[in-house]
């Protein structure tokens, strides 16, 4: 039995990445650009919830990181693609960074993202001063 938690997103990278960049690789330069595009389609899936976010990916979807919103300390987004999707880059407490990239609606879910952290935030107990 475990704790239930509601899923805002569930999905991987926005489809528009992945057509932009094998356009792209009809030129030369930009195969490695393609064929990360292609990993990043096939094996990398988002989820993000009330309580966490968390990331599948590496090579076969084998890696897997999971963050609590008490663990985040800044959230950065950067629009692609005229504003259609975005990277995010989370960073945590301990000064690690994790990025995300081609994020479908990433303005809608950067603003529940950070109404999370802040509601984290307000409910951590007041520190008192010891004599």
């Amino acid at each position: 039995m475990g704790i239930r938690e509601d899923v805002q997103y569930e999905g991987g990278p926005h489809v528009g990445d992945l057509i932009i960049n094998i356009l792209l690789g009809f030129t030369v330069i930009c195969l490695p650009l393609t064929v990360g595009a292609i990993v990043r389609a096939i094996w990398l899936r988002y989820r993000i919830t009330d309580r966490r976010i968390s990331i599948t990916g590496g090579w076969l979807g084998r890696d897997r990181s999971d963050v609590i919103y008490s663990q985040v300390s800044k959230i950065v987004k950067v629009p692609r693609a005229l504003g259609i999707w975005g990277d995010m880059v989370v960073t945590l407490k301990d000064g690690s960074r994790l990025e995300m990239k081609a994020v479908p609606r990433f303005r809608e879910l950067y603003d529940y993202m950070n109404e999370r952290i802040a509601a984290k935030a307000d409910k951590k107990p007041p520190k008192t001063k010891s004599a």
